[in-house]
């Protein structure tokens, strides 16, 4: 009997979703930062096994949108929670339930998809502090499973997986066995560059940033030449950007090309290129042809 099913990942932003995913896959598929509302799109990632395929789909955290693309982003998040075989829910422990977490535990009160809650980063806090979220939470939402975990070391993922195996149906084989992401390599590039850039810049910098790929070709030399545009809202953004004799530019050009080599397993040759387009974020145009549609 060969199961299959789809899951997806419900939570505020910086809850550790991206982390879940990238550990149980064992690769950097899922853009991790520890600033908030880093992933924009919902990435689906394929964990097949002689028993199984789960089709994980890591939304955008659930927030009050402050822009379009903030809109697209919960837009997405609430269209992957209804259209799954399995949700989980992760929460971070706390002293009380988060008012962020209640408006998105409302939307599904009357739902009859299994919600697991996953109460991430055990490690930074105490026992007794994580026992009264399981507690807390239990009282307010009726959780199939409730699971305290630690993403980052792998802790209790194991029983998530196993568990999420145990509540999805028979199915078939939706991706081939050796497929592990949907999205193009272009996707995962323009993630990997953005990801470099939200740890190298300075707080109100890095989410008006778009990343860009103006051309991505292997030469006869089998060396994949990729050029990319950064696009920043202000001109002040530029230069924090590029960084006093293009030193910040320098070092996320050259973290991106370690990381864009691994997962490409060849050598990689890239130039970014800094350009101002103001108020990209709230431009349905700039935003449709970022693939935000």
């Amino acid at each position: 009997m060969f199961k299959s099913g789809f899951v997806t990942i419900i939570g505020r932003p910086n809850v550790g979703k991206s982390t879940l995913i990238n550990y149980i896959m064992g690769e950097k598929l899922s853009i991790v930062s520890s600033r908030p509302q880093t992933t924009r799109n919902n990435i689906q990632t394929i964990l097949t096994t002689k028993e199984s395929q789960i089709i994980f789909v890591d939304t955008p955290g659930m927030h009050k949108p402050r822009h379009k693309l903030g809109e697209y982003m919960v837009k997405v998040a609430k269209q992957s929670a209804n259209e799954v075989d399995v949700i989980l829910f992760i929460t971070t422990p706390s002293d009380g339930i988060d008012k962020g977490d209640i408006h998105i535990l409302e939307q599904f009160k009357d739902t009859k998809i299994p919600v697991f809650l996953l109460v991430n980063k055990i490690d930074e806090n105490t026992q007794e502090r994580v026992a009264k979220t399981v507690q807390g939470y239990s009282e307010y939402f009726n959780f199939k499973e409730i699971i305290p975990i630690a993403a980052i070391k792998g802790k209790n993922v194991d029983i998530v997986t196993k568990l999420v195996e145990e509540n999805i149906p028979e199915g078939p084989l939706y991706y081939p066995e050796d497929m592990i992401t949907d999205q193009q390599e272009r996707f995962i590039i323009t993630e990997i560059i953005r990801e470099k850039a939200l740890k190298l810049l300075s707080q109100e910098v890095p989410h008006g940033i778009a990343i860009e790929i103006i051309s991505m070709k292997r030469d006869k030399n089998e060396l994949y030449n990729i050029e990319v545009n950064m696009l920043c809202e202000k001109d002040s953004h530029k230069g924090i950007i590029i960084g006093k004799g293009g030193k910040t530019l320098k070092q996320i050009s050259t973290y991106s090309r370690q990381d864009i080599m691994k997962f490409l397993g060849e050598k990689v040759y890239l130039r970014l290129w800094v350009k101002v387009k103001k108020e990209w974020r709230d431009t349905s145009s700039i935003l449709k042809e970022l693939g935000y549609k």
